[in-house]
């Protein structure tokens, strides 16, 4: 009796796993495309070009999507972007295709992390030539308490478990040994 149910509960956990495993498989969800809401115009020698901002305004240490459209596409066309920050730090990325949208170059949940007021440089080549040119962008004071707060804040439950830790094992661990008295 007992190997009677022994056997039908594997063979139900068998029928169970083939048919989880033989399932259909989950189809593919697609990237949501980037949502652009704010853009600014610049020119770059012959070329005019869009920059999208998929959030506005723009605050430091926030993630976002940035979008470089020129006019009549980027087939045939290269460059670059040259970030600089308010302290006069320099960042050059060459442009590349955003990956949720194909058509256009960009930077995938890219931050600037300080406020103040930046630069975009951008450098194109393409069959009219090259061109260089400049749009200033103001970021605002990151969103939230300071980073030395948040950090404080978020180790608490961390200092919590050391402690829990270091209590249970103090609690458990075998006292030091003490020397035996011999009998007689």
């Amino acid at each position: 009796m007992r190997r009677t149910a022994l056997t039908l509960l594997n063979l139900i956990g068998a029928i169970g796993l083939i048919s989880v495993m033989a399932g259909a498989p989950a189809m593919a969800q697609p990237y949501e495309p980037v949502k652009v809401v704010h853009s600014e115009q610049v020119q770059a020698g012959p070329y005019r070009l869009t920059a999208g901002f998929s959030t506005w305004p723009l605050k430091a240490m926030q993630s976002l999507d940035f979008t470089f459209a020129p006019d009549g596409g980027i087939g045939g066309k290269s460059g670059t972007l040259t970030l600089i920050a308010p302290d006069g730090g320099v960042q050059q990325n060459n442009l590349v295709r955003h990956p949720r949208n194909r058509k256009v170059w960009g930077l995938d949940i890219h931050a600037l992390p300080q406020q103040g007021r930046w630069t975009m440089r951008f450098a194109l080549n393409g069959p009219s030539g090259s061109g260089t040119g400049d749009v200033a962008i103001t970021v605002l004071e990151q969103p939230g308490p300071p980073l030395g707060i948040s950090w404080a804040i978020s180790s608490l439950p961390l200092l919590g478990l050391v402690t829990l830790i270091v209590t249970g094992w103090r609690r458990t661990w075998p006292p030091s040994a003490q020397p035996q008295e011999e009998r007689p």
